[in-house]
């Protein structure tokens, strides 16, 4: 089994609740790390403007290259549910190997701003889901823009879609996600 997330990006309104949620529920303090990010996106000009955003966590890939990346075997990939997980003792430390950050093509690898610190990342929200919880984002977002769950699950629930505004879809690492893109085109409300 692979748990994927889903992401409907014509309901998110870039509130970052989700950033919230997660920094808090994983005591993440406040800096440059956040496992869960929200994107900006812009395009056009008056009088036809374009926003949309883009949550974006680690995406558990089906070929994590971080795992591959990482000299220790710190990162490695649980085979019952498909979540990549580092383990931080054996981490070797921003100063000293950022490997699995320069591999990654999500930035899903994060550093806090600590002495020499260990990588941290989504971990799916790992003890919500032995709880049969859903990852805290998924629960925090007020509009219902995310969704988590087996892949084929959220297959069957939101379709097959793997593109978004703002996202590209790397078949080398085939990341565990499903969208509903905003399109860019979408009528101005009168």
């Amino acid at each position: 089994m692979q748990l994927a997330f889903y992401f409907d990006q014509t309901r998110c309104t870039g509130c970052f609740t989700c950033v919230v949620a997660c920094k808090d529920w994983h005591d993440v303090p406040a800096g440059p790390a956040s496992w869960m990010r929200v994107a900006t996106i812009e395009r056009g000009k008056y009088p036809h403007p374009f926003v949309a955003f883009l949550a974006s966590a680690c995406y558990h890939c089906a070929k994590p290259v971080c795992l591959t990346a990482c000299p220790v075997h710190a990162i490695t990939k649980r085979e019952e549910d498909g979540i990549v997980v580092v383990d931080r003792d054996l981490c070797l430390g921003k100063n000293t190997c950022d490997k699995c950050l320069k591999a990654c093509p999500y930035k899903a690898p994060q550093f806090g701003a600590e002495e020499n610190p260990k990588m941290q990342k989504c971990d799916f929200c790992l003890d919500r889901w032995t709880d049969e919880k859903p990852p805290i984002c998924v629960a925090g977002c007020p509009m219902r823009a995310l969704d988590a769950g087996p892949l084929e699950a959220m297959e069957a629930k939101h379709g097959r879609t793997r593109h978004a505004v703002g996202f590209r879809y790397h078949e080398r690492v085939e990341p565990a996600v499903i969208f509903k893109p905003k399109p860019e085109t979408m009528p101005l409300p009168i």
